[in-house]
């Protein structure tokens, strides 16, 4: 299981997003703060779409340019944190619906099927906003995901599990808002 989401969150990370504004409550108390540094990471389902935020921050280091990209990078690695999870989730949910129709799917098939999709050359989730703290220096990046854009990469391998594509196409919104709501 732990291959599995492994493998799930090097596909996703390299997963191309979709961007958006986003309203998000704050409860970190930064004054001055857009309301997603306060917040933090999260998944929200927001202006008709579901996505997936990560918020990744950077000390001073002497060099912007890198201290952007560790920034951004950080954010990116909340979003894959937050995508395995709901990977794992889709993937257990799966294994029980499958069980109980009688359409028993391997879990080494489908692990190997997921290890073969993030060896595909994919693009990395969008970094949608940045704010520097002028006080501390510290950096703050977001990154978004969009689950349409996770769906998408999945329906279009063809090494994919086909159960596990339809299942994740019919059911993820349910499991996304259901993760959704765990985390508040």
């Amino acid at each position: 299981m732990k291959r599995i989401i492994g493998v799930c969150l090097t596909m996703l990370l390299l997963l191309a997003g979709c961007s958006g504004k986003t309203t998000v409550e704050s409860d970190l108390g930064l004054k001055g703060a857009p309301d997603w540094v306060n917040e933090g990471t999260q998944i929200l389902n927001d202006k008709g779409g579901r996505y997936f935020h990560g918020v990744g921050q950077a000390s001073q280091m002497g060099d912007e340019s890198l201290q952007k990209s560790t920034a951004d990078t950080r954010a990116r690695a909340e979003v894959a944190r937050v995508i395995s999870t709901f990977m794992e989730v889709a993937h257990h949910d799966y294994g029980t619906a499958s069980g109980s129709s009688g359409e028993m799917a391997s879990e080494q098939s489908i692990s190997r099927q997921i290890d073969s999709l993030s060896s595909t050359n994919i693009s990395g989730s969008e970094i949608i906003g940045r704010w520097r703290d002028k006080k501390s220096g510290i950096i703050y990046s977001i990154a978004e995901l969009d689950l349409k854009q996770v769906k998408k990469v999945v329906d279009a391998s063809q090494e994919m599990n086909a159960g596990f594509s339809r299942f994740l196409d019919s059911r993820g919104d349910n499991i996304f808002d259901r993760q959704m709501e765990e985390m508040k």
